[in-house]
Formats: structure tokens, sequence, C-alpha cells
């Protein structure tokens, strides 16, 4: 069995990272963690993307999309955890 792609940005302050799976229903998913050390508290989340891709790298440079774009929106206080 072929090994999960994984990517990884890390600003120092937060880490998001990306991993795929195969879906059930055919085309990749992706599983999303994301740790932040600062302005605040350490802590973190993890949730799973939404849909499936084609690819495994749509998969993944799409999560990391997504996980940089859910810590904007919480450093910009649209949200609160």
């Amino acid at each position: 069995m072929k090994p999960s792609l994984r990517g990884t940005v890390d600003s120092g302050k937060w880490i998001v990272e990306a991993v795929t799976s195969p879906a059930a229903q055919g085309g990749f998913t992706c599983q999303i963690s994301i740790t932040q050390s600062a302005p605040e508290p350490e802590f973190g989340h993890v949730f799973a993307h939404y849909r499936a891709f084609e690819t495994e790298e749509a998969a993944v440079l799409d999560g990391l999309r997504a996980g940089m774009m859910w810590i904007e929106l919480k450093n910009g206080h649209v949200f609160g955890v």
C-alpha cells in the first residue's frame, strides 16, 4: 500500500499539517492538524477536509490552504476556540 502524502507549513508560531488517505467513495481525503503557540496559549485543532479530491497532491495542497485559512480566521477573531 502506498504511504500517505503529507504536507507541512511551519511559521514558527503555528504549524499546519495535511495528511491524505484514500476516500471510501474514491479519490483522496485529507485530515488537517493545526498547532498554534502564539500569540495566544498553545492549542491544537484537527479536522477532516469537507470533500474528496481526484489526486493526493490536490488533497494535500487544498488541506494546507484550508488549515492556513482556519488560522487566519481564528487570529482575526472571526470565531473563538
